[in-house]
């Protein structure tokens, strides 16, 4: 989502003349588009602030400066924190939440105006804006190289877990019109895009109600539209990402499966596997549910390859708890897993629950979850060497410019002598060994 609003903005400039600088020090304009999801994100973030604070305090020293630049702080960062950040940190000039985003171009007037005097306006924002999607989110800075593209179709969250800040920073689930999505389905096809992901921090919620109709359009009726409208745009491939199993219904398992164009491939969250836990962190649905829900998913698209998120270290977690996670994921063998321990986030409901887990604990088991989760990735990707698969090239590998990334629908990857020219091309190849978690192939064809 960070990359997909992040071209959006990118996209925003170009329209008023804007190119991108080649690097912080010569920029006009830094934009930090931010993530809260992670306690460390925000970290980051605030180490890249105090950089470019001092940039700016060289910058404006020098005798010969012509030019000041601006540092806008964007994102879900910017949403949590609003302008206590301008008063924390007096180098940042201006400050745009995830609900603000159309004031970016009241922004970059401002700072068109003002560069050589550095001196930026304050901006007047509606005390209640309201989010309004892009009409592109396409990285347009490597058209020819750009294969796969993420289009968002809803915003927010109504789950409220009880350790997750998204529904703080994002608000409540705003869906997106579906002739909008089928809009930017034909704009990224005709720009060569041959994958596209469907994007929402819970996509199987989406909820268009027509003016017209008045009939609700869920997530399984947009799925029929995406995968009628994709292929006749040049767009072969389909995925989505997040769903939330307590959402995930049989008319989406029944629609993916009798559309090829969706990649036998999802991001099932999971989170952990004791029920206590789940129902602590309020994820609506118990393991038996979830485990139930794989098993049917499985049944309808057999080879599918499921990945998940899983939090350990909650407060109040038993080793008991730990060993029911451990179970369920020997149950499920994920291809891949996102996983980290617990860290309390101020305004969630989990941050002031007692019972805290102690960080060398907390280290230990996320070790025993990693290890495990290690040993499953190493077997599963064993077991497929000698299968021939379609792929879709991607790009040239960083690690030998001779040979090209590719990527399978089961979102493995991949590595195959070939020429630049075959990118965005599909073909096919036989995984002849493995490479860490990439396979080795000795041809496309």
């Amino acid at each position: 989502m960070n990359n997909a609003e992040s071209a959006a903005l990118v996209l925003v400039c170009r329209e008023r003349g804007w190119t991108a600088a080649s690097d912080g020090v010569s920029a006009d304009l830094v934009v930090l588009n931010t993530c809260s999801v992670r306690l460390t994100a925000e970290q980051r973030v605030l180490g890249r602030i105090g950089l470019y604070a001092s940039m700016k305090k060289k910058r404006q020293g020098r005798r010969d400066a012509q030019r000041h630049f601006a540092l806008v702080i964007a994102g879900c960062m910017a949403q949590r924190m609003g302008e206590t950040l301008k008063e924390q940190f007096p180098a940042v000039d201006y400050v745009m939440g995830t609900a603000s985003r159309s004031v970016f171009p009241l922004i970059l007037e401002a700072v068109e105006k003002n560069i050589n005097s550095g001196s930026f306006p304050d901006i007047t924002l509606d005390e209640s804006p309201k989010f309004a999607f892009s009409s592109s989110h396409l990285e347009e800075g490597q058209l020819s190289l750009s294969v796969r593209s993420f289009v968002p179709i809803m915003h927010g969250c109504n789950n409220y877990c009880s350790y997750c800040i998204v529904p703080y920073v994002r608000g409540r689930e705003v869906s997106r019109d579906p002739a909008m999505i089928a809009e930017e389905i034909r704009l990224v096809g005709g720009r060569g895009v041959r994958e596209i992901t469907l994007l929402g921090q819970n996509v199987n919620t989406y909820n268009w109600i027509g003016a017209d109709s008045g009939e609700p359009l869920h997530f399984a009726g947009l799925l029929k539209i995406v995968a009628a409208e994709a292929p006749k745009n040049g767009v072969e491939w389909l995925r989505f990402l997040s769903a939330n199993p307590k959402d995930f219904s049989p008319q989406t398992i029944q629609v993916m499966a009798e559309n090829p164009v969706f990649c036998r491939h999802l991001h099932l969250c999971v989170q952990h596997g004791s029920n206590s836990i789940l129902a602590a962190m309020n994820r609506g649905y118990t393991r038996e549910q979830y485990l139930s829900l794989v098993r049917e998913i499985r049944a309808a698209m057999p080879g599918i390859s499921l990945s998940t998120d899983i939090l350990v270290g909650f407060p109040g977690e038993t080793e008991h708890d730990v060993e029911e996670t451990l179970a369920l994921m020997e149950e499920v063998q994920f291809l891949y897993a996102y996983m980290y321990h617990f860290n309390p986030r101020e305004g969630t409901a989990a941050y002031s629950l007692p019972e805290r887990i102690s960080e060398d604990v907390k280290k230990e088991r996320l070790s025993r979850v990693i290890s495990l989760q290690k040993k499953h990735t190493a077997k599963l990707l064993k077991e497929r060497i000698g299968a021939r698969e379609r792929v879709l090239i991607e790009g040239i590998s960083r690690k030998n410019t001779e040979e090209l990334i590719t990527r399978t629908e089961r979102d493995e990857m991949a590595v195959v002598p070939g020429p630049a020219s075959m990118i965005g091309c599909f073909g096919e190849l036989t995984f002849s060994g493995l490479r860490g978690n990439t396979f080795r192939a000795k041809e496309l064809s």
